[in-house]
């Protein structure tokens, strides 16, 4: 049985990463790469959405019973292997994993040009999977 309440509040926690990440949003590139305490906040701020979706994931799966994943990665996999996300989605939270391991470990290589693509066009893939976890957490079903 999932805990109802845990999930909901790493959801309300994922929903407010992704606002903060939109009010941030329409920085333009020159000030993005001029303030380095802005890139350090978006930096954090996908961290941290990426380990929520992680940990719902991880959550989903340990109660539903489905096999465990051996990497954050297969995280995706096994929700779609039981129809929570389709092949294609999963693959795309399977970069997003891999990407939050190079913040954390290999913080010192990240890309402000590619750290600021991910924040004007990836902020969409966060609320999917929010919605789509909000949408299984009111159904109760996966």
């Amino acid at each position: 049985m999932v805990d109802k309440e845990l999930v909901h509040s790493k959801l309300v926690h994922l929903a407010e990463y992704i606002q903060d990440l939109k009010d941030v949003q329409d920085v333009t590139a020159e000030e993005f790469m001029r303030n380095k305490q802005l890139r350090r906040y978006v930096e954090r701020t996908l961290q941290v959405a990426i380990e929520a979706c992680l940990d719902i994931g991880s959550h989903w799966i340990a109660d539903q019973g489905w096999r465990e994943p051996a990497t954050y990665r297969e995280i995706f996999v096994v929700l779609a292997e039981n129809g929570v996300l389709t092949q294609e989605q999963a693959a795309t939270y399977q970069k997003m994993a891999q990407f939050r391991n190079l913040l954390v470990h290999d913080y010192a290589r990240i890309d402000p040009e590619i750290l600021l693509s991910i924040l004007k066009r990836n902020l969409t893939d966060l609320e999917f999977f929010l919605q789509r976890m909000e949408a299984l957490l009111c159904n109760g079903d996966a």
